[in-house]
């Protein structure tokens, strides 16, 4: 289990210079498991939103695109995903206008069922 500020990378390399191409893509498909540094642009390349820019305006053409932009510095990133909050005060929040349609917990695994039953399809 992860420290509460941690997340384990996924990276197997030791040298970033032999990354593989898909480290610093937004690729979902070829990543072995969640990369959160996705969510950021790599702050040591001065061209990084001329990049993004650029590859948008491709995508947005129809053109074929990729977009590196990624960092390979995993250090912006700040909690642990997956992680379950050590106090209840730190836990999700359900908020609905039914009154006392939960009462103090509810299990993660039967929101779906409150929702349906809230909107009157189940």
């Amino acid at each position: 289990m992860a420290e509460p500020d941690a997340w384990f990378t996924y990276y197997y390399w030791l040298d970033d210079d032999r990354a593989p191409d898909f480290a610093r893509t937004v690729e979902i498909h070829r990543k072995p498991g969640y990369d959160p540094v996705e969510l950021f642009l790599d702050p040591r390349d001065p061209y990084v939103k001329v990049k993004a820019a650029t590859a948008l305006a491709r995508k947005k053409l129809g053109m074929r695109y990729r977009m590196a932009v990624v960092p390979l510095d995993p250090s912006p990133l700040r909690g642990s995903h997956g992680r379950l909050p050590l106090s209840d005060d730190d836990g999700p929040l359900l908020i609905c206008s039914t009154p006392r349609a939960v009462g103090d917990r509810l299990a993660a695994t039967d929101v779906k069922a409150l929702l349906l039953r809230l909107a009157g399809l189940s």
